[in-house]
């Protein structure tokens, strides 16, 4: 069903229809790939037409390299055109073998790993555009965006924790360079979504963007920092211009309780918050929300 439904980018719109497409949440304690097997296996069986893996390692898991690429072949053994989505558990809590923060070389590993050509992983071979085709913008090959019929897809490296910033003077380097990439990413993608009319836009991260701050400020009361202060401010100024629907998916925070029964709306902004297992959203152009969360919640 995939390669029938995606389109190049200023090829004519194609008559919109009904399709479907699956988000795959790791379980935050998870030891081995059991789950992300079995939802792998699920959705293979379900009529797709992509799936997104939010993650693919819980936060008790090794961050060797022999792990990332059994998992990068057990996800590319999946039927359906498969996307990762970077997740904090991926890359931002990993050590080195003396205890060191490893979250940069991991980073590093893992985008020389999964994101190697202008296609996902899976049998059907999904076309993508990655931020890295720009110049100045090459490290950031995870950020990427697709389209079917007049709803683009992207990508966001959001990690949940706080979006890597960290306390340690001097150590911000690689959070204060991602900002800059997110920020042109987030501009182009709604630009383009706008430019081109389009009905709407789905953007896939870890942390949850949409979370209103407890303070206006960037530093809050005991001092911490607030990491995405700048990616918040600036969707909800991009959305407000924007004509169409806008769906953030980000994992849940906490427990598995606190992930959401259906999409929660705030004008044309919909926030999705995903706990463990996998999700399926349906798109329906003749649908005055455009989107809608199926029922239940498959492991």
């Amino acid at each position: 069903m995939a390669c029938a439904l995606f389109v190049q980018a200023g090829a004519a719109m194609p008559q919109s229809r009904e399709y479907s497409f699956a988000v795959i949440s790791q379980a935050p304690n998870a030891s081995d790939d059991l789950a992300l097997r079995t939802a792998i296996a699920q959705t293979d069986d379900d009529n797709l037409a992509f799936v997104v893996a939010s993650g693919f390692k819980s936060n008790t898991e090794p961050c060797s390299d022999e792990l990332y690429n059994d998992r990068k072949t057990l996800l590319d053994e999946a039927k359906n055109g498969l996307i990762v989505s970077l997740t904090a558990n991926d890359w931002t809590e990993c050590k080195n073998s003396y205890g060191g923060a490893a979250a940069i070389e991991r980073l590093s590993r893992l985008r020389e790993l999964f994101f190697v050509d202008d296609f996902s992983l899976g049998a059907s071979k999904i076309p993508l555009v990655r931020q890295s085709t720009m110049p100045k913008f090459r490290s950031y090959v995870e950020n990427v965006r697709w389209e079917i019929d007049d709803v683009l897809f992207a990508t966001l490296n959001l990690p949940a924790t706080n979006n890597h910033y960290r306390t340690e003077a001097g150590r911000n380097s690689e959070f204060e360079d991602r900002l800059i990439a997110n920020r042109d990413w987030l501009q182009r993608t709604f630009a383009l979504a706008t430019n081109r009319k389009m009905a709407g836009i789905v953007l896939f991260c870890d942390g949850n963007p949409l979370a209103i701050p407890k303070s206006r400020r960037l530093f809050d009361a005991s001092g911490k920092r607030n990491g995405f202060a700048e990616v918040h401010k600036q969707i909800i100024a991009l959305a407000s211009r924007f004509a169409g629907k806008l769906l953030v998916i980000h994992n849940a925070v906490g427990p598995a309780s606190n992930a959401a029964s259906g999409i929660a709306w705030r004008a044309n902004m919909g926030d999705l918050a995903l706990g463990p297992g996998w999700r399926k959203v349906n798109i329906n152009p003749a649908s005055t929300t455009l989107f809608t969360l199926a029922d239940g919640i498959r492991r």
